[in-house]
């Protein structure tokens, strides 16, 4: 391979041949533990990051690598492959009736060995070999005998390779889940592997011995770890190599060990066969190497090119300077570790604080400076300080009590503080934490005290105040008080050797502390005087106020006598009159439109009333708001206008079609009489005034029929919102569909049709719908006119429009159909391990389909297949499958395997 390779001063290996040379030039001569083989991965373009099959990889790579070396002048290195790992079978076809032999002749570079109800390797290859039988429709056509006969068909092992390359198939197609799985079954091998009953040809020698073994961890086709294990010819010495770990393995013996210790997917676990000496056994064991026994040791010191050795001798350089840099930077930490160690042992005995005087150090930056490994930062003591700047008594437990000789020397090498002496213990603090613990001891008895005090009844005016709320929980409230102290030392506590407390964090806390009720506070009304309503509240003696008052010292205090808030009056008065104006005005609008109220003698479009020509529009909405508010005035407010502006689009424009407010969109208009129109001008703003006008037109009889919107219909902003509706439809999430099951090529089911709802402000499940393209009714005249509009884009319409305008389609789930929750993201392929889980069938028997159309394309997403929500698929299956409850280890969507595709494996 040497010979194309011209010798250059400054040599870089290109091609993926150039690296696999260098490779090998480094595993020779490197004096590195491993070697680091990115180039070379990097020049076959391979993406580590994606696991590939080992068996698909060697086979590319020795075709790429033979293809390579065939255009070498050397004859040695040109078919080195071919002498090394090519041997030779026959498939050999033997016609029953004429005993005439018919022979395919192949090369092999390994032998594919199916493993599925095998347990030892020779049955492996036995199977391999195994005669087949030709008959029936399979029979083989006989050129002697010119016509189809019985035959037999086996494969005859003509000459066998010097190293020879089993590879176990352990991945397999799974036809019910339509992935690949591996078969973690134990087959047994061993170490000297007899071919000569195998072979045709008798007398050679065929004897071969183990020379490796590639280890798949892993109970998933689809993730795992590669593990190889070598055996060296020279030294006969087995070694182990993980990734950058090579371990040479003890007595010359092949090691398996912690690669058969796997979780099992099930909680059966298979035991593993016990193995004779010589013998292995194996469930991950993936592709067996073995090397012809009677070859002579093959010699693998060889002269490495002089441009080769170059480039091992400069990456040796670069090696032994980065070991000795590491040397010096090791040296430098033992050196500094030595340095800490002296300061530790002369200042750990003078640590201890006796009769002299003492400070006190924080215990955790102590624990760090005892740490060699990390370097020692400033003393920090502010954690440990109260709102009074001085040592807080709570924090005592994480402070140590140190010699102030020792803390002048800390503070002298390190820096920091503040120091913190015998007198910086803050004595206010200390007394408060006093006051606390002594409520917390009485708080059991005054609780007592207070239930019999409030068991009193109140005479004159000595009672106080109180909300019944405060008075059910003010022991636990009492509680939380004395307990928030330890939590404001914590938020006050500012850094403590480089660790800062979140700010934001402590700020919401405090933000909804504030929002909470404090004792006595549910009795406040806004403007912070006593509350109008006596049923939250109740008087209570003055020795139970006194007693509540030393836990909730800050409580409002309302003594019997104290008025109620005046505005707070005023307010009831006033809502007392508008609640009986409300009352008023229901009932004159109520009388005024009796037939609107009560949604009698509505006029409709799709069977136009003979006696009037005019009908006038208004949006459904509305309608609904004021039928809520005359029956509950006292509970919503009147409705002032009508809001037909909602109808139309920024141009002025109607939005609906005669045909589609017929139909469709009739949910979303109400009729309204000529006369019911003039009492609506008198009770309501009008904004704007839609009518639709009945016309004849024509001389001939009968006269031609012709309804004419005012204003006209703006053509553009209702196809923008029919497609704008349409996109909605195909970016849905968490949307229900519904699967049903064919039997017999018969739908067992009613067609159901769709609910058309109009929504309300009191539904909170309508979910949005795409309206039919609407057509022009001839009988509709609705010319655009020739006034200049104002472009508006369809988004601003969109948001506009939502407001008022929804609808809902709802599906009437019959029997034998199922739901199922969907995004329009979700694949088909998604969706059919879904429909699996439902209906225990297979993805690959599934035939789905949706208004006739059929759904096949996986890698396609359900919006741009045409599933919107409500929709019904039908699924037709090409088998019953009994059961997949064991199936759930395998069940996971996985992209179309593109191998090594695009890799230089595979040439152009």
């Amino acid at each position: 391979m040497g010979d194309s390779i011209q010798e250059e001063k400054d040599y870089e290996p290109q091609t993926i041949c150039e690296h696999l040379q260098y490779l090998f030039a480094l595993l020779q001569n490197s004096n590195r533990r491993y070697i680091d083989p990115s180039g070379f991965v990097k020049a076959l373009g391979l993406d580590t990051g994606q696991q590939q099959d080992a068996q698909e990889f060697s086979k590319l790579f020795m075709s790429l690598l033979e293809d390579t070396l065939s255009k070498q002048k050397n004859p040695d290195v040109r078919n080195i492959v071919q002498q090394q790992f090519c041997g030779e079978y026959a498939y050999v076809t033997v016609c029953n009736q004429c005993g005439r032999e018919s022979k395919l002749l192949s090369k092999f570079y390994e032998l594919e060995l199916n493993i599925q109800g095998h347990k030892q390797l020779t049955d492996c290859i036995s199977e391999f070999l195994k005669e087949e039988k030709l008959e029936g429709d399979n029979r083989y056509f006989c050129e002697n005998c010119q016509s189809k006969q019985n035959a037999t068909r086996k494969i005859r092992l003509l000459s066998l390779p010097c190293t020879l390359n089993l590879q176990l198939m352990r991945f397999v197609f799974d036809r019910q889940t339509g992935h690949k799985k591996k078969l973690n079954t134990y087959i047994g091998f061993s170490e000297i592997l007899d071919m000569e009953p195998y072979v045709e040809h008798k007398g050679g020698s065929y004897v071969y011995e183990l020379s490796a073994v590639l280890i798949h961890r892993g109970v998933s086709a689809y993730s795992g770890h590669y593990i190889a294990h070598v055996k060296d010819p020279q030294s006969g010495e087995w070694y182990k190599f993980n990734d950058e770990d090579i371990e040479k393995m003890e007595g010359k013996k092949l090691q398996l060990g912690i690669e058969e210790d796997l979780a099992e997917p099930s909680k059966s676990q298979t035991r593993k066969p016990k193995c004779g000496k010589g013998t292995h056994c194996s469930r991950n064991a993936y592709m067996l190497v073995y090397r012809l026994q009677t070859q002579e040791k093959p010699n693998t010191i060889v002269q490495v090119p002089a441009f080769l050795q170059e480039l091992v001798d400069r990456d040796n350089s670069k090696f032994e300077e980065w070991c000795i840099e590491m040397a010096e930077m090791r040296k430098q930490s033992v050196d500094k570790g030595k340095a800490k160690h002296e300061e530790v042992k002369e200042l750990y005995q003078r640590l201890p604080a006796g009769a002299e005087p003492y400070e006190f150090v924080s215990l955790e930056w102590l624990q760090k400076w005892l740490d060699e490994s990390t370097p020692t930062k400033p003393i920090d003591n502010h954690a440990c300080l109260c709102s009074h700047d001085k040592l807080h008594p709570d924090k005592i437990s994480i402070m140590k009590r140190i010699s102030e000789y020792a803390a002048d020397i800390f503070y002298s090498r390190y820096g920091g503080g503040p120091r913190l002496t015998v007198k910086a213990l803050c004595k206010e603090c200390v007394v408060e934490r006093c006051r606390v613990l002594r409520l917390k001891n009485q708080l059991n008895e005054d609780y007592k005290t207070v239930n019999n005090l409030l068991k009193a009844t109140v005479k004159g005016n000595d009672g106080f105040w109180v909300g019944k709320s405060s008075l059910r929980s003010w022991r636990q409230l009492a509680l939380e008080q004395l307990d928030e102290q330890d939590g404001d030392v914590d938020q006050s506590n500012g850094k403590m050797n480089g660790n800062t407390l979140n700010k934001e964090e402590s700020k919401e806390e405090r933000k909804e502390e504030e929002e909470e009720l404090n004792f006595n506070e549910d009795i406040l009304c806004p403007h912070g005087e006593l509350c109008i309503s006596e049923n939250e509240r109740r008087l209570v003696s003055k020795d139970a106020w006194n007693k509540l008052q030393q836990y909730f010292p800050k409580a409002p205090e309302f003594p019997s006598y104290r008025e109620c808030c005046s505005q707070c009056k005023i307010l009831e008065r006033e809502g007392e009159e508008n609640e009986a104006l409300h009352k008023m005005i229901a009932n004159e609008q109520k009388t005024s439109l009796p037939n609107l109220f009560q949604d009698k003698n509505r006029p409709c479009l799709s069977n136009w009333p003979e006696d009037t020509d005019v009908l006038y529009i208004v949006s459904q909405f509305f309608v609904e708001e004021w039928r809520k508010f005359v029956r509950k005035p006292t509970r919503c407010s009147p409705v002032s206008s009508v809001g037909n502006s909602a109808l139309l689009c920024p141009h002025g424009g109607l939005m609906f079609t005669f045909a589609s407010m017929t139909k469709e969109d009739s949910k979303l208009i109400a009729l309204i009489w000529p006369g019911e129109w003039q009492m609506i001008q008198k009770l309501f703003v009008v904004d704007h005034v839609i009518k639709i006008t009945r016309t004849e037109v024509g001389d001939v009889n009968p006269s031609e029929t012709q309804y004419i919107s005012e204003p006209k219909l703006c053509p553009e902003c209702r196809e923008g919102l029919l497609c704008q509706q349409q996109r909605d439809l195909r970016e849905y999430t968490q949307a229900t569909i519904y699967v049903h099951k064919v039997v017999d090529n018969k739908k067992v089911m009613k067609d159901s049709v769709p609910e058309l709802n109009v929504s309300s402000s009191e539904t909170e499940e309508d979910k949005e719908e795409a309206k039919p393209d609407g057509e022009k009714d001839p009988d509709f005249n609705q010319s655009n006119g020739g006034t200049k509009r104002q472009k508006i884009t369809h988004q601003n319409y969109i948001a506009y429009q939502k407001q008022v305008i929804r609808r809902s389609m709802r599906h009437r789930k019959v029997r034998g159909e199922k739901a199922l929750l969907v995004s329009a993201n979700q694949t088909l392929k998604e969706l059919k391990i879904q429909i699996m889980h439902a209906f225990s069938v297979a993805p690959f028997d599934q035939n789905l389909s949706i208004d006739g159309k059929i759904l096949s394309d996986d890698c396609a997403t359900l919006g741009t297949l045409g599933v919107i929500p409500e929709s019904v698929i039908l699924l037709k299956a090409d088998e019953p499958i009994a059961d997949y409850a064991a199936m759930d280890d395998v069940m996971q969507v996985c992209m179309p395997e593109e191998g090594f595709k695009g890799t230089g494996l595979l040439g152009h």
